[in-house]
This record gives structure tokens, C-alpha cells and sequence, in this order.
């Protein structure tokens, strides 16, 4: 079962010729942020988060996949041991 995330409706505010949101105490000290955050701008929305955040995006690890030159062959063997199709 997929863990719901929670939803925060935070309200767009003037600073100075710009505008940003607050985010709440409780979201800063659990993410870890900082000083800054990275913004990363998505087909489905904006993503913003720590910049301590050491996962790769999926174009970094296909990258450093890329770079690994790590060897696959054997996927399609386990792909196809009929597992998927267990009843269980």
C-alpha cells in the first residue's frame, strides 16, 4: 500500500518585486532545509527540496549507469521466470 503524502495549501506572498512562499517549521526541520533548496521544475508541478538531498535524479542515474557500464544480460532470463505471473 503506497503512503499518502500530506497536502499543504501555503499561501503566495509579495517579497519585495518578487514572490515566494513560507514554508511551515515543521516541513523545514523534517526536510532538513537550509539555507537554500533546490527548485526543480516538472511536467507535473514544481519540486522543491534540501539541497542535502543526495538521491539522483533519474537523468543523473541513468548517467551514472551509463557510466558503470553495468552488465544486464541476465535481466532478461529473470524477466522471464514466469515469477510475475505467481499467484500470490
Amino acid at each position: 500500500m503506497e503512503k499518502t503524502k500530506a497536502t499543504l495549501e501555503i499561501k503566495v506572498v509579495p517579497i519585495g518585486n518578487s514572490r515566494g512562499v513560507r514554508l511551515p517549521k515543521s516541513v523545514i526541520a523534517k526536510y532538513a532545509i537550509g539555507e537554500s533548496v533546490v527548485l526543480e521544475e516538472r511536467e507535473e508541478g514544481v519540486l522543491i527540496r534540501s539541497k542535502k538531498d543526495k538521491r539522483l535524479s533519474w537523468e543523473d542515474t541513468y548517467k551514472e549507469m551509463a557510466h558503470e557500464r553495468e552488465d544486464w544480460k541476465d535481466l532478461d532470463a529473470t524477466v522471464a521466470d514466469g515469477l510475475d505471473k505467481a499467484p500470490w
